[in-house]
Parts: structure tokens; C-alpha cells; sequence
């Protein structure tokens, strides 16, 4: 079969394939750039994997525990990709997959708009502006350290603008890109100016070095281009970036807001509202919230501007937390922190386990967990004459409520009892609160706790439990790594799932981003099978959208070890192309990349194999919401994507996949049969298949599709119809024997019943 390239017009500049050991180059400009790397065949099921340490209890039937695996993750994809759990609260960020918060977040190109719109009432802070300006210009380098929110983001791309022009159109890079690879890049484009947000570091075993970064430096002087980098402030003590850092901080608040009001309507105050509202902003710490009230205040008032400044739920938690409660009211609120919403009754019953947990903690002799500075505290003692849902109207005033909501799956005809926070901020302050107040004697049996949901709890209890430890993770980032996700990477299939949900949370917030990406890549190679189960779960949903390039790159690499890993590889990318139906451009741009990386495996390899396996596997995928194909989605929705599913087609016709790649073409035909405005985009795939093949091809697979539409699952009318717009005719040349195709292209047991076809 001949190999299929990539059109020239999908800029697809491909580095030579990398070994494992190799770090991936910075992707193109066009976001399509860098091949997957490669590595040995996968073991046979039979076979003992390398990367199963000896000793190790084995699951009774991984295969199986796998697939639930990806069953539940289907299912939280699918109401991600719905409503992204609307009660989950991430000040300033964007939900949705593929959606940002801000301009750089995800690595591509930003626009002169889109960066125009975040400098809109952009104030540089000084002195720090201008150092660190000088030192752009003097190096063409330079690494902006300091506290997260405090205005990097838009402090890079106002540097760069200041020397590259307003109508600059600049480049995110991926915070996995190493330093030191940079300046031996293809990708580094003269007069460019770069970014890399919240840059997290190399891998451990790739530690940048002071004379790559200079030499990184000397490269962008010779080509006339910039790189911002943003960190935090640990960054500064690594002595290869010591001398490019420029500690940054927030503007002034009193000043910013004055600023903002400057280029906003005028809206009169009387003199104490301004002085209450001033007061108000200069104890503000974020410019984003600072720019919100100037913003609210010309719109809807001064009084809904202080609202935004108050801060109220803060107010009333740090109130609850001053009243120093005892163990009866303290564990029932942290448990509720990590299982919002979830049955009145599973809550009762983890509640109940939380105590328990304490109790054997303080029966081990250690200070009771609920105690306060000063003095100790009770632990529930569970009596049953005590009202405990009454407590609740006493318990939290104002913290928490109850409400009726239905479940999922089958239960969702069905509503019952939950106990909710009054506002989704206040579950971030509540968990903010235990970390600031409490120790040890809290913490460690909540790990506990925590470590058991993981291990035992159902999906909606998982699902909770991984959203609170992501905001957790916001105020306890190594605790979290250290003391729950290494944990629970090398776990059983519920504790990966957990934690892949974890990372896929902690991305709602712009700075733990790059910090989820750095601890899936540190997983994905050389940490052992479970953990590279893991990585290849949690590159799907929210993080394999933001990192796109990252995640097929790694993914495509994980497909290359033992079978077990290559399986859920190959599941996940499953999962990135459904989750992404919704985005055009990130459709074509995971077909763009399986077509190149097609293109560049050699006839009758092993990577060309895999490669083939993969991608029917695509072709075969169903929509996350129904058992429509997902290729029926993408030719009714998705304009091009013809073109390309066309000559993956071509690829996998002619290969062992062929019975496999003409089932998963009669379902799309099948689903697409009552639907006119399909019949250009059917034409068009047509067309790119029968380009992609020889004469002879093309004639053998008219034959073959013919010999399929026959079998009952298919022979629906309308689906030959709409094969005559595919192919033109159906009328192609009989082989030698059609018994002996028809055989082996139709199988004896049944196909998988097409949605709408008729039943046997």
C-alpha cells in the first residue's frame, strides 16, 4: 500500500522521530510539530511485561479492570464536556476543553487581539517592568520570578509588545519545552517573541545548565527574537537562571483601579462610598480582582463593586474557623470539603469512617487530631439519639445547605438530599482553612480517609474526592504529590482514576497547569507500569487539551511499551478525539498528527503496525453521549476532517485492520444514511480515498464495500445510496474468488448493531 503523507498544506513540519531518552523539540508555529517517540514492541498478553516489578499483586484480570477504568473516565468526560460540573469554582479560568483563561496558558499562537484584550487596563509595575525590559533587550532572555497572581502572564506580553510592536503575533510554548533544547531548535523563527508560563522546570534527569542557557540566549540575539519566561519564585535559586530573573510584582491596587476608572465611564461617589471602596482595593493583592471592581463599578454600582471586594464568604468562613470548633463540627465540614454532593447517606457513611479514623489516630497515643492550639477536643461519639442532619442548620450557618439533585446514569429520574457549600468559593476557603490551621494530627488520618474513598468509593465519590484534592493542591502542591498521587498512580484501577481526575482538576487553575503536566510526564517513562497507566489516563480530558501536542507525543510513545500500557494508550487517544468533537480545530489538528506520523513509519514495520492499530481504533471510536460514530460527528460538523479521515481510510483498507476499517465505514454510511447535508462532505471523503489509492485498490475495496452493505446490520436503505456518493459506483473488480473475500472480510458472529439499522 503506499504510504499516505500529510497534505502540504497542513504545515506539518516533522523533527526526525526521538528516541525515549530524547526530549521532544518545541512544536511549529501551527501547533502541528514534533513526531511521537518510539520504542520496542509490546509483550503479548502472555508474556510478563518488563515493566511489571517482581512481586507485585497483579489485578485478577487487567484487561477487564482497564476497561472500567476507561468506563469511568468516559462517563466524567461526558459531563465534563457537557457542563464541566458547574459547581466546581476556578476564579478566572475558563471551562470547557481547549478553552483558556488567559492568552499563553495553552502553547499556540497568540493573536494581537487576544493579547490586546488581556493589556486592556494593563498598568506596568515599577521598578520591575523596566529592569526587567532592560535585561530583555540586553539578552533576549529574561525569567519574571515571583507569587503566583501577581500579574506574570500579563507582564510577559506586555514586555514583549513593548519591543516587538502591538500587532505582534507572539508564541506560547509548553512548559515542558526544555531550556536547553531551545537554542538548538529549528523552531526558534526570527523576530519572534516567545512565552513559557509558570515554566516548571526540566525532568529531573535533565537539569538545565548555565551554558545552555546561554547559548539559548545567543540564539535568540542572532535571530531577532524574545523569550519571556514566567516561574515561581524558587526558580531564582537555580544558578543557570540566576542572572536572567527579575523578582516581579503586582502594580499598586489604589493606582491600578485609578488607572482602570481613568479609561472607564465616569461614575460619581459620594465621599465615604470612595473612601470605603478605596480602602476596599488597597487590600487586594490580585489585579485581576482590582480590574473586575473598576469594571463592575460604571455597570452596576458601587455597592456591587464593594460586594466583589468584601469578599464575604471568606468573611464568614475565617469566622467559623475563629470560633476554634469542636470535633463534632470540624470533621463533618472537612469531610463535606472533599464529598460535596454526593447522597446525604454516603456522605453519613464516610463521615462516619473519617471518625473512626481519628479515633484509632488518637488511640495510638498522638494529640487528638481536632484539637485546637490550646486545648483538646472531643471526637464524635456517634450516639444515635443525637440529631445529627439537625445540626447542620447550626452546625455551619451560612457555610452550608442541602439540596435535592437527581443522580446519574440510572438514577437520574430519581433526586435526593445533598449537602452543598452555599457558594463553590467557600469549599476552596474551608480546605485553605484546614491547611492553615490544622497539622499532622488532622491530616494524616484524613490521608487516610482519603487514600480508602480512592481505593473503595464509587465513581461519584472519586470523582469528589479527586476535585477537593486538586483544590488542595492549590495551598499543598508537594503534600499532595508526595502523600496522595504517587500513592495512588501505582495503585489499583480506582486510585489511578482518581488521580488521573485529580490532575485533570487541578488545570482549572492557570499556575497548577504546568505543574499537572510536569508530574504526568515524570510518570511516563521509567516510574513502572502503574504509573504509566496513570500518565496515559490523565493525558486525556482538560490536560490533553491544554498541552495537545505534549499529550498525542507521549501518548504515541506509550503505545510502544508492553501491552497493557499500549492498550490504554490507545484508549486514551480514543478519548482525546471523542472529548474534542466540540473543537473543530483540535480535530484536525489529532488527524493532521496520526496522518503524519503514518506517513513517517516504514512499510511493514512495527511502528507502522501499531501505528495502523491505533488508528482504526479512531475509526471505530463512538461519541462520548451516544453510539453514533464519532467520524459521522466529525463529517457532519467538522469542516475538512473529510480529507483526512479520507486517507486514513486509505491506510488502514489495505492493511491486516482491513475488515475492521470496512465495518467502521458501512457504520458512518449507516448513521449519515437520512442526512443530505452529509452527501458533500461523503463525496469529499471519497475523493480523498480514492487519491490515496492505486486502480487496483480502489476496485478491490468498491467490491468489498459492496460484499458489506449486504450484511443485515447494514443493509439499511439509504446506506448503499449515499456508498454510491462515496465511491461513485459500487461496481469494482472481482477478485479470484468473492466467496473467499466475502469470508474474510464479514465476519460470522454479528456486527455491532448500527444505531438506527434494523433489528434481526
Amino acid at each position: 500500500m503506499a504510504d499516505v503523507a500529510a497534505a502540504p498544506d497542513d504545515g506539518l513540519g516533522i523533527p526526525p522521530v526521538l528516541t525515549p531518552e530524547e526530549d521532544a523539540e518545541p512544536p511549529e508555529p501551527d501547533d502541528t510539530g514534533s513526531a511521537p517517540q518510539t520504542g520496542d514492541e509490546g509483550v503479548s498478553p502472555d508474556q510478563v511485561s518488563p515493566d511489571q516489578p517482581p512481586g507485585r499483586r497483579r489485578e485478577p484480570d487487567e484487561r477487564e479492570e482497564d476497561d472500567r477504568g476507561y468506563d469511568d473516565l468516559r462517563r466524567v468526560h461526558q459531563l465534563v464536556n457537557n457542563n464541566f460540573y458547574g459547581v466546581v469554582d476556578a476564579t478566572a479560568a475558563a471551562f470547557g476543553f481547549g478553552a483558556a483563561s488567559s492568552p499563553g496558558l495553552a502553547p499556540g499562537t497568540i493573536e494581537p487581539e487576544e493579547a490586546g484584550r488581556a493589556l486592556r487596563f494593563y498598568l506596568p509595575p515599577q521598578p520591575c517592568f523596566d529592569e526587567a525590559l532592560d535585561k530583555l533587550r540586553e539578552n533576549s532572555l529574561v525569567v519574571l520570578t515571583g507569587q503566583d497572581n501577581s500579574g506574570r502572564g500579563a507582564g510577559s506580553l506586555a514586555l514583549l509588545r513593548e519591543i516587538l510592536g502591538d500587532e505582534a503575533r507572539l508564541r506560547s510554548l509548553s512548559p515542558a519545552n526544555a531550556l536547553a533544547d531551545l537554542a538548538a531548535s529549528r523552531d526558534l523563527r526570527p523576530g519572534q517573541g516567545y512565552v513559557i508560563l509558570d515554566y516548571v522546570g526540566e525532568l529531573p534527569d535533565r537539569a538545565v545548565q548555565a551554558y545552555e542557557v546561554g547559548r539559548l540566549s545567543e540564539e535568540l540575539r542572532r535571530k531577532g527574537s524574545y523569550l519571556v519566561v514566567t516561574a515561581a519564585d524558587t526558580t531564582r535559586r537555580r544558578l543557570a537562571l540566576r542572572d536572567h530573573c527579575v523578582p516581579w510584582c503586582a502594580p499598586d491596587p489604589v493606582e491600578l483601579f485609578e488607572h482602570c476608572r481613568e479609561m472607564l465611564p465616569h461614575t460619581p461617589l459620594a465621599p465615604e462610598t470612595e473612601q470605603e471602596l478605596l480602602e476596599r482595593v488597597g487590600e487586594q493583592r490580585r489585579p485581576g480582582d482590582v480590574v473586575a471592581a473598576a469594571v463592575i463599578l460604571p455597570r452596576e454600582g458601587a455597592e456591587k463593586a464593594l460586594d466583589t471586594l468584601r469578599d464575604r464568604y471568606r468573611e464568614r468562613v475565617q469566622e467559623w474557623f475563629r470560633q476554634q470548633p469542636s470535633a463534632d463540627d470540624l470533621l463533618p465540614l472537612a469531610a463535606l470539603a472533599f464529598l460535596e454532593g454526593v447522597p446525604e447517606r454516603t456522605f453519613e457513611k464516610e463521615c462516619a469512617a473519617l471518625a473512626a479514623h481519628v479515633r484509632n489516630w488518637e488511640q495510638s497515643g498522638e494529640r487528638p487530631a481536632a484539637e485546637a492550639e490550646e486545648e483538646t477536643r472531643k471526637v464524635p461519639g456517634g450516639a444515635v439519639a443525637r440529631q445529627s442532619r439537625a445540626r447542620w442548620k447550626e452546625r455551619a450557618v451560612g457555610l452550608v445547605t442541602t439540596e435535592h439533585r437527581p443522580g446519574q446514569g440510572r438514577d437520574a429520574g430519581r433526586s435526593e438530599r445533598r449537602l452543598v457549600f452555599t457558594s463553590s468559593r467557600v469549599r476552596e476557603l474551608v480546605i485553605a482553612e484546614l491547611h492553615d490551621l490544622y497539622g499532622y494530627g488532622l491530616w494524616y488520618p484524613l490521608r487516610q480517609w482519603l487514600g480508602d474513598l480512592a481505593l473503595r468509593g464509587d465513581l461519584d465519590t472519586r470523582t469528589e474526592v479527586a476535585r477537593g484534592v486538586a483544590l488542595l493542591a492549590r495551598h499543598a502542591l508537594v503534600e499532595v504529590d508526595e502523600n496522595l498521587l504517587k500513592v495512588w498512580s501505582e495503585g489499583l484501577t480506582n486510585q489511578r482514576v482518581t488521580a488521573a481526575l485529580t490532575l485533570q482538576f487541578m488545570c482549572d487553575v492557570e499556575h497548577l497547569a504546568p505543574q499537572a503536566l510536569n508530574i504526568v510526564l515524570s510518570w511516563t517513562d521509567n516510574s513502572g507500569q502503574g504509573r504509566a497507566l496513570t500518565a496515559a489516563m490523565a493525558l486525556t480530558g482538560r490536560l490533553g487539551s491544554l498541552y495537545r501536542l505534549e499529550a498525542l507525543n507521549w501518548l504515541w510513545f506509550l503505545t510502544q511499551r508492553g501491552e497493557r500500557i499500549a492498550f490504554s494508550a490507545r484508549r486514551s487517544l480514543v478519548l482525546l478525539l471523542q472529548t474534542a468533537e466540540h473543537d473543530p480545530e483540535r480535530v484536525l489538528f489529532i488527524l493532521r498528527y496520526v496522518r503524519t506520523v503514518i506517513a513517517r513509519t516504514g512499510p511493514g514495520s512495527r511502528e507502522r503496525s501499531i501505528a495502523l492499530h491505533t488508528t482504526v481504533q479512531l475509526l471505530e471510536a463512538v461519541r462520548l453521549e451516544t453510539a453514533e460514530p464519532v467520524t459521522a460527528a466529525l463529517l457532519r460538523t467538522v469542516p475538512d476532517s473529510a480529507r483526512h479521515l479520507g486517507a486514513l481510510w486509505a491506510d488502514v483498507l489495505h492493511s491486516g485492520n482491513r475488515s475492521r476499517a470496512v465495518s467502521a465505514l458501512c457504520r458512518t454510511l449507516v448513521q449519515l444514511r437520512d442526512d443530505p447535508s452529509v452527501t458533500g462532505a461523503v463525496h469529499e471523503l471519497g475523493e480523498a480515498m480514492r487519491n490515496a489509492m492505486t486502480g487496483r485498490q480502489w476496485a478491490a475495496l468498491c467490491h468489498h464495500l459492496s460484499l458489506a452493505l449486504k450484511h443485515p446490520d447494514y443493509a439499511i436503505p439509504g446506506a448503499r445510496q449515499l456508498a454510491q456518493v462515496l465511491l461513485g459506483s459500487l461496481r469494482g473488480r472481482a477478485p479470484a474468488d468473492p466467496r473467499r473475500v466475502a469470508a474474510r472480510l464479514i465476519p460470522t458472529a454479528p456486527f455491532p448493531s448500527a444505531q438506527g439499522g434494523r433489528s434481526k
